[in-house]
């Protein structure tokens, strides 16, 4: 005679030993942020003190963009870099792959739920794009690059911020024990622990700085600026669309 073993509930899909790969990594991340999304804007505050207001603040003015400029805000969340394009006199798009993220959408500016390597416009669209801390959930960078070149019209700028790893030594330690441990925690009382231990590790998807700015090169842009952002929390990567 047998007897059914109760079964716990199944793990989340960004819940693994590993960080996930290609479908696997799309699918989780995806479904990572639609359940993150309530509180997402809440713990973001939290955990960085706020900097992060800072940090899109610094990238929208180094888009560089004149008043009236079409900009597409990529992987928008809820909306928050739309809100700062507006503020400074630009019309932003915010388009992302999460559904639950866009409904907690409070920018008022368009949206559209789309796979953002694979954008729903036509060559030469917009004067430029933004994206925010998104770089490192994408299974493919190069493609994403090129993308970007394909929308972006000759002349147009583009600001992508995301994660860094700090080059000071004990900044670095100091980094890696907070997003580690601390962040998590947070994460844990606030919203989803498990996605809030997939989140710090995630910077380990993204590739070394002179790659990053070789592979935008490479895909059609010029004057690519890398920075690094409080002491190398953030770095932002703004660059032009080749002219033609």
């Amino acid at each position: 005679m047998t007897r059914d073993v109760e079964q716990g509930p199944s793990p989340r899909p960004w819940d693994t030993k590993h960080l996930p790969q290609g479908d696997e990594k799309v699918t989780a991340v995806r479904t990572m942020f639609d359940t993150i999304a309530p509180r997402y804007d809440m713990v973001n505050r939290i955990m960085t003190f706020r900097l992060d207001v800072r940090w899109r603040r610094i990238t929208v003015k180094r888009l560089g963009l004149p008043s009236g400029s079409l900009v597409l805000d990529l992987a928008s969340g809820t909306g928050d870099l739309c809100v700062d394009l507006a503020a400074s006199g630009l019309r932003p798009i915010s388009v992302d792959l999460s559904f639950g993220m866009l409904a907690q959408d409070r920018s008022g500016a368009p949206r559209t739920q789309a796979d953002i390597l694979v954008l729903p416009l036509p060559n030469a669209a917009v004067d430029g794009v933004t994206c925010g801390f998104a770089l490192r959930n994408l299974v493919d960078l190069d493609r994403f690059f090129l993308e970007l070149a394909r929308v972006v019209r000759h002349g147009g700028r583009i600001a992508l911020l995301d994660v860094s790893t700090p080059t000071n030594p004990l900044l670095r330690l100091g980094n890696r024990l907070y997003f580690g441990r601390v962040v998590p925690l947070i994460g844990g009382l606030l919203s989803d622990r498990a996605a809030y231990r997939y989140l710090p590790k995630s910077v380990a998807y993204l590739p070394a700085p002179d790659r990053l700015v070789d592979s935008l090169k490479r895909a059609g842009f010029h004057d690519v600026e890398h920075r690094q952002l409080s002491g190398g929390l953030t770095q932002l990567i703004t660059a032009s669309r080749n002219a033609p």
